[in-house]
């Protein structure tokens, strides 16, 4: 969440004209992005890993889904009206919730969950052969469907989190989860150690991440805008 943010006020400072980078092709912005969606998914599995370990009804889940499915919703609302041309269909949240449902249905496949992760993140890779090979599976990149991640090209978009290769980092954090709550619980900690001293900022952010992140990037928008208009 502290990485997000300061890779998005960075973003914004170059939205600004503050700074000047290239936040599409520069690899020094690319791969961190790469590397934040990578975290998020992952935690997003060892979450889910957790709540079924600790009986999570489906009730349950299907609560918090409708705030990250709703919350998804108001990104591609927020981001129709700063980026018309490429507001955001389907990014992270939106990810997420799909991702959601696979993970939860599968939670139970052990440790078939690595090679099917790998192979998730593998076929990101084929893809784009597979087209060049066979014509007519060009459609894949069609906006129809490239919220599969089957693509030869990407879509012209905010934020793209498709489920190739994505898919494959939350089974992976699912695996891991697992793992650790069979071989290794303490990894995971306990809520009354994890809320105690220097921690506890980051735990509390943890546990609003949704809100903090819907929220995030309106503060330091409205907070640069408010800087230009008074400096």
């Amino acid at each position: 969440m502290v990485w997000m943010t300061v890779y998005h006020f960075c973003f914004d400072l170059d939205h600004f004209g503050l700074i000047d980078q290239d936040f599409y092709r520069d690899p020094f912005w690319t791969w961190q992005r790469t590397a934040i969606v990578s975290l998020f998914l992952f935690t997003a599995g060892l979450s889910q890993a957790v709540a079924v370990h600790q009986g999570q009804s489906w009730s349950r889940f299907w609560k918090r889904w409708a705030q990250v499915a709703g919350a998804a919703l108001l990104v591609t609302a927020g981001s129709l009206v700063m980026f018309p041309n490429s507001f955001i269909y389907f990014g992270v949240l939106h990810g997420i919730a799909v991702m959601l449902i696979v993970v939860r249905l599968t939670a139970g496949w052990g440790f078939w969950l690595w090679p099917l992760g790998a192979l998730a993140i593998a076929a990101k890779f084929a893809a784009p052969l597979a087209i060049a090979a066979v014509p007519v599976l060009e459609v894949l990149n069609g906006p129809a469907l490239n919220w599969l991640g089957l693509i030869s090209r990407l879509p012209r978009t905010e934020d793209y989190v498709p489920l190739i290769p994505w898919l494959g980092v939350m089974w992976w954090g699912v695996a891991a989860g697992r793992w650790a709550l069979q071989h290794q619980p303490h990894w995971l900690g306990s809520s009354d150690a994890a809320a105690s001293g220097w921690k506890q900022p980051l735990v509390v952010l943890g546990r609003w991440s949704l809100s903090y992140y819907l929220l995030h990037q309106p503060v330091l928008l409205a907070g640069l805008t408010l800087w230009m208009t008074t400096r």
